[in-house]
């Protein structure tokens, strides 16, 4: 499960949303171009299935009472379970709509507030995608960086011997770039694996868009990751204020487990990401002292996100911590696409 909060973005740039919520509605409307009408997916929230794109920019924007002008209107949460969990569900959307349903009211409940903060309370709308592309930082990608350069840089001289700028056998440098792109060792439908390639198998993953104010327009619901629970003074009386992500984040994986009855490996657990940061020792001394069916596993999904490890026995466990730094940057990546990021 990889799950993220973000803020509205307020500055400029080509992907920032600020002011209306209307371009990341049509943001997140864009598969639904590719496909016919019977077969979208729409906006939905706690009760209803079908919430038309108007209504979504309508309700958020409307929401915004007594905001400061450099407060988010809104934020973004995106919930995508890996392949694995998908396959518990089949990829059914009716399932993906019961669980962002149930994980809402664990969002709720992480506000700390003097008030009991229900679902009820908050005003939001999710909808369902089935394609994820691959990003810059993916072993992929990185790995079929290097010939992507090296063509880019045939292509260009091409271009140039073509407009008689510069000398060249036009067919020598085609047959040089053919060769590239056949040695790159990453591809999809024989296509080179580049940042936006759309990745295969199950993808199926649910943007969510969460007012900042709740539904009476009346008070602010910030999971801000500088709001975290707390108490101050307000007027002379100590008054609950924040947002638990640690909370939402360990009850939204509780909740999957709970729902469809999954087996979660260790690598796919929120504390086992949490203790990587924190006692990265430890999480070594740990993985390798596994069940050995479930270390495997283990293992497997490490190496699923592009780790070479070594082959060292449980007892070496120093061994393995010293081995396991020199890969820390791999496997931060393999451990953050792996699940939850904190």
């Amino acid at each position: 499960m990889y799950l993220t909060i973000t803020a509205q973005r307020t500055g400029k740039g080509l992907k920032t949303f600020h002011g209306s919520v209307r371009d990341y509605v049509i943001y997140l409307e864009k598969e639904n171009q590719e496909v016919e009408p019977a077969e979208q997916e729409t906006f939905f929230d706690q009760n209803e299935n079908a919430i038309p794109p108007e209504k979504v920019i309508s309700e958020i924007d409307g929401n915004t009472a007594k905001l400061k002008k450099r407060e988010p209107r809104f934020y973004s949460i995106v919930v995508s379970p890996s392949q694995r969990e998908l396959k518990q569900i089949s990829t059914d959307p009716e399932a993906l709509r019961q669980y962002i349903r149930e994980i809402m009211k664990d969002y709720a409940a992480s506000f700390y507030r003097d008030r009991t903060v229900t679902v009820d309370a908050i005003k939001y709308y999710a909808k369902i995608e089935h394609e994820r592309s691959f990003r810059g930082f993916e072993k992929q990608v990185r790995e079929n960086a290097p010939y992507r350069k090296q063509i880019a840089k045939l292509r260009n001289e091409l271009a140039k011997v073509e407009r008689e700028e510069i000398q060249g056998n036009p067919k020598t440098i085609q047959q040089e770039i053919h060769r590239l792109a056949q040695e790159a060792p990453h591809k999809i439908k024989g296509q080179m694996i580049v940042a936006g390639s759309k990745k295969q198998g199950l993808q199926s993953h649910i943007h969510i868009i969460v007012s900042r104010k709740d539904v009476t327009n009346t008070y602010s619901l910030s999971p801000g990751s500088k709001f975290k629970a707390s108490e101050t003074t307000l007027h002379g009386k100590r008054v609950k204020q924040g947002f638990s992500r640690d909370q939402f984040y360990q009850s939204a994986e509780n909740t999957f487990d709970r729902i469809f009855a999954y087996d979660r490996n260790f690598m796919e657990k929120y504390g086992t990401k949490k203790l990587y940061r924190q006692d990265p020792k430890k999480f070594v001394a740990l993985l390798l002292g596994l069940p050995n069916n479930e270390k495997q596993l283990a293992l497997k999904l490490l190496r699923k996100g592009g780790i070479a490890l070594p082959n060292i026995t449980t007892n070496k466990v120093q061994l393995a911590y010293k081995a396991f730094m020199k890969l820390k940057q791999g496997v931060e990546r393999a451990v953050q696409s792996g699940g939850i990021e904190i």
